[in-house]
Protein backbone atom coordinates (compact mmCIF):
# COMPACT_ATOMS: atom_id res chain seq x y z
CA UNK A 1 0.00 0.00 0.00
CA UNK A 2 1.36 3.42 -0.91
CA UNK A 3 0.16 5.88 1.71
CA UNK A 4 0.89 9.01 -0.32
CA UNK A 5 -1.30 7.86 -3.21
CA UNK A 6 -4.11 7.09 -0.78
CA UNK A 7 -3.63 10.53 0.78
CA UNK A 8 -4.11 12.44 -2.46
CA UNK A 9 -7.16 10.35 -3.36
CA UNK A 10 -8.75 11.07 0.00
CA UNK A 11 -7.99 14.79 -0.03
CA UNK A 12 -9.70 15.21 -3.41
CA UNK A 13 -12.59 12.82 -2.93
CA UNK A 14 -13.37 13.54 0.70
CA UNK A 15 -13.71 17.25 0.00
CA UNK A 16 -16.47 16.54 -2.50
CA UNK A 17 -18.02 13.84 -0.36
CA UNK A 18 -18.16 15.79 2.88
CA UNK A 19 -20.79 18.22 1.64
CA UNK A 20 -24.10 16.95 2.97
CA UNK A 21 -22.47 14.27 5.11
CA UNK A 22 -24.36 14.96 8.31
CA UNK A 23 -27.13 12.78 9.67
CA UNK A 24 -30.65 13.89 8.94
CA UNK A 25 -31.42 13.60 12.63
CA UNK A 26 -35.01 12.67 11.84
CA UNK A 27 -37.08 10.07 13.65
CA UNK A 28 -36.48 6.41 13.05
CA UNK A 29 -39.16 5.01 10.78
CA UNK A 30 -39.22 1.21 10.66
CA UNK A 31 -39.88 -0.01 7.14
CA UNK A 32 -39.64 -3.25 5.20
CA UNK A 33 -39.55 -1.59 1.78
CA UNK A 34 -36.79 -2.88 -0.52
CA UNK A 35 -33.78 -0.59 -0.43
CA UNK A 36 -31.49 0.54 -3.22
CA UNK A 37 -27.92 1.37 -2.30
CA UNK A 38 -25.47 2.74 -4.84
CA UNK A 39 -22.16 1.12 -3.94
CA UNK A 40 -19.05 3.24 -4.39
CA UNK A 41 -15.86 1.73 -5.79
CA UNK A 42 -12.93 2.59 -8.03
CA UNK A 43 -11.54 5.13 -5.48
CA UNK A 44 -13.32 8.35 -4.66
CA UNK A 45 -16.65 6.83 -5.72
CA UNK A 46 -15.50 6.77 -9.36
CA UNK A 47 -17.95 3.93 -10.09
CA UNK A 48 -21.36 3.19 -8.61
CA UNK A 49 -23.04 -0.20 -8.71
CA UNK A 50 -26.64 -0.71 -7.71
CA UNK A 51 -27.37 -3.08 -4.83
CA UNK A 52 -31.00 -3.90 -4.09
CA UNK A 53 -31.48 -5.15 -0.54
CA UNK A 54 -34.50 -7.42 -0.52
CA UNK A 55 -36.92 -8.57 2.15
CA UNK A 56 -34.68 -11.60 2.61
CA UNK A 57 -31.76 -9.26 3.31
CA UNK A 58 -33.90 -7.29 5.76
CA UNK A 59 -34.70 -10.48 7.68
CA UNK A 60 -31.02 -11.41 7.75
CA UNK A 61 -30.03 -7.99 9.06
CA UNK A 62 -32.83 -8.10 11.64
CA UNK A 63 -31.57 -11.45 12.91
CA UNK A 64 -28.00 -10.18 13.08
CA UNK A 65 -28.98 -6.99 14.91
CA UNK A 66 -31.32 -8.78 17.31
CA UNK A 67 -28.22 -10.30 18.89
CA UNK A 68 -27.09 -6.81 19.85
CA UNK A 69 -30.29 -5.61 21.48
CA UNK A 70 -29.13 -5.88 25.09
CA UNK A 71 -26.49 -3.16 25.18
CA UNK A 72 -24.48 -0.65 23.11
CA UNK A 73 -21.43 -2.93 23.24
CA UNK A 74 -23.48 -5.88 22.00
CA UNK A 75 -24.95 -3.73 19.26
CA UNK A 76 -21.51 -2.72 18.06
CA UNK A 77 -20.55 -6.39 17.81
CA UNK A 78 -23.72 -7.00 15.81
CA UNK A 79 -22.93 -4.05 13.56
CA UNK A 80 -19.57 -5.64 12.77
CA UNK A 81 -21.41 -8.76 11.60
CA UNK A 82 -23.89 -6.67 9.63
CA UNK A 83 -21.01 -4.90 7.84
CA UNK A 84 -19.50 -8.27 6.92
CA UNK A 85 -22.78 -9.53 5.49
CA UNK A 86 -23.34 -6.25 3.64
CA UNK A 87 -19.88 -6.39 2.08
CA UNK A 88 -20.49 -9.97 0.95
CA UNK A 89 -23.65 -8.73 -0.80
CA UNK A 90 -21.68 -5.81 -2.26
CA UNK A 91 -19.06 -8.21 -3.62
CA UNK A 92 -21.79 -10.26 -5.27
CA UNK A 93 -23.31 -7.14 -6.85
CA UNK A 94 -20.02 -5.73 -8.14
CA UNK A 95 -18.62 -9.12 -9.08
CA UNK A 96 -15.16 -8.37 -7.65
CA UNK A 97 -13.91 -8.71 -4.09
CA UNK A 98 -12.24 -5.62 -2.73
CA UNK A 99 -8.65 -6.12 -1.58
CA UNK A 100 -7.57 -4.69 1.79
CA UNK A 101 -6.51 -1.05 2.07
CA UNK A 102 -5.68 0.90 -1.10
CA UNK A 103 -3.03 0.19 -3.69
CA UNK A 104 -1.06 2.68 -5.71
CA UNK A 105 -2.17 2.82 -9.31
CA UNK A 106 -5.47 1.04 -8.65
CA UNK A 107 -7.64 4.13 -8.92
CA UNK A 108 -10.52 3.61 -11.35
CA UNK A 109 -10.19 -0.16 -10.96
CA UNK A 110 -13.66 -1.62 -10.62
CA UNK A 111 -14.34 -3.31 -7.32
CA UNK A 112 -11.40 -1.77 -5.47
CA UNK A 113 -12.16 0.74 -2.73
CA UNK A 114 -10.32 3.48 -0.93
CA UNK A 115 -11.46 4.84 2.42
CA UNK A 116 -13.89 7.26 0.76
CA UNK A 117 -15.66 4.36 -0.95
CA UNK A 118 -15.57 2.24 2.20
CA UNK A 119 -16.85 4.95 4.53
CA UNK A 120 -19.65 5.97 2.16
CA UNK A 121 -20.79 2.37 1.69
CA UNK A 122 -20.63 1.65 5.42
CA UNK A 123 -22.59 4.80 6.22
CA UNK A 124 -25.24 3.80 3.68
CA UNK A 125 -25.61 0.49 5.52
CA UNK A 126 -25.82 2.22 8.90
CA UNK A 127 -28.57 4.50 7.60
CA UNK A 128 -30.36 1.43 6.24
CA UNK A 129 -30.27 -0.16 9.71
CA UNK A 130 -31.30 3.09 11.40
CA UNK A 131 -34.26 3.72 9.11
CA UNK A 132 -35.56 0.23 9.79
CA UNK A 133 -35.37 0.63 13.54
CA UNK A 134 -32.56 -1.92 13.88
CA UNK A 135 -30.22 0.47 15.72
CA UNK A 136 -31.46 0.68 19.29
CA UNK A 137 -28.38 2.10 20.98
CA UNK A 138 -26.68 4.26 18.34
CA UNK A 139 -27.41 7.00 15.83
CA UNK A 140 -25.55 7.64 12.58
CA UNK A 141 -23.24 10.66 12.49
CA UNK A 142 -21.33 12.40 9.71
CA UNK A 143 -18.04 11.29 8.22
CA UNK A 144 -14.83 12.09 10.08
CA UNK A 145 -11.38 12.52 8.57
CA UNK A 146 -7.93 12.38 10.19
CA UNK A 147 -4.47 13.25 8.92
CA UNK A 148 -3.20 16.09 6.73
CA UNK A 149 0.21 14.78 5.57
CA UNK A 150 2.11 17.62 7.26
CA UNK A 151 1.19 16.13 10.64
CA UNK A 152 2.92 12.86 9.71
CA UNK A 153 -0.33 11.04 8.97
CA UNK A 154 -2.06 10.23 5.72
CA UNK A 155 -5.68 11.46 5.26
CA UNK A 156 -8.21 8.80 6.07
CA UNK A 157 -12.00 8.82 6.51
CA UNK A 158 -14.48 6.72 8.45
CA UNK A 159 -18.19 6.31 9.11
CA UNK A 160 -19.23 7.22 12.67
CA UNK A 161 -21.87 6.18 15.20
CA UNK A 162 -22.94 7.98 18.38
CA UNK A 163 -23.70 5.90 21.48
CA UNK A 164 -26.30 6.89 24.13
CA UNK A 165 -23.57 8.38 26.34
CA UNK A 166 -22.51 10.68 23.52
CA UNK A 167 -19.32 8.76 22.76
CA UNK A 168 -18.54 8.57 19.06
CA UNK A 169 -17.40 5.30 17.48
CA UNK A 170 -15.53 4.82 14.20
CA UNK A 171 -16.72 2.04 11.89
CA UNK A 172 -13.83 1.53 9.49
CA UNK A 173 -13.71 -1.40 7.06
CA UNK A 174 -10.82 -0.14 4.91
CA UNK A 175 -8.11 -2.33 6.45
CA UNK A 176 -9.70 -5.66 5.54
CA UNK A 177 -10.75 -7.24 2.24
CA UNK A 178 -14.43 -7.17 1.32
CA UNK A 179 -16.37 -9.09 3.97
CA UNK A 180 -13.61 -8.80 6.56
CA UNK A 181 -14.24 -7.55 10.11
CA UNK A 182 -14.34 -3.75 10.38
CA UNK A 183 -12.48 -1.76 13.00
CA UNK A 184 -15.03 -0.44 15.50
CA UNK A 185 -13.39 1.69 18.16
CA UNK A 186 -13.86 4.98 20.01
CA UNK A 187 -13.39 7.79 17.55
CA UNK A 188 -10.88 9.44 19.88
CA UNK A 189 -8.68 6.34 19.60
CA UNK A 190 -9.17 6.13 15.84
CA UNK A 191 -8.12 9.78 15.49
CA UNK A 192 -4.72 9.04 17.08
CA UNK A 193 -3.89 6.38 14.52
CA UNK A 194 -2.71 6.65 10.94
CA UNK A 195 0.93 7.58 11.46
CA UNK A 196 2.66 6.92 8.14
CA UNK A 197 4.01 3.39 8.04
CA UNK A 198 1.63 2.20 10.79
CA UNK A 199 -1.95 1.05 10.97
Amino acid sequence: MTRLAHSFTVVLAFTALSAGCTSSGGPRVPTTEPARIDLCHGYGCHYRTRLDLTESDARRFAAIMAAGAESPAAERRAIAQAVRYFEARATAAIGIRDRPRSEFGKGKERGQMDCVDESKNTRALLFYLERRGMLRHHTVAGFVQRGFLFDGRYPHATAVLIAPDGLKWAVDSWFEPGGGPPDIMPLSEWMKRGVMGER
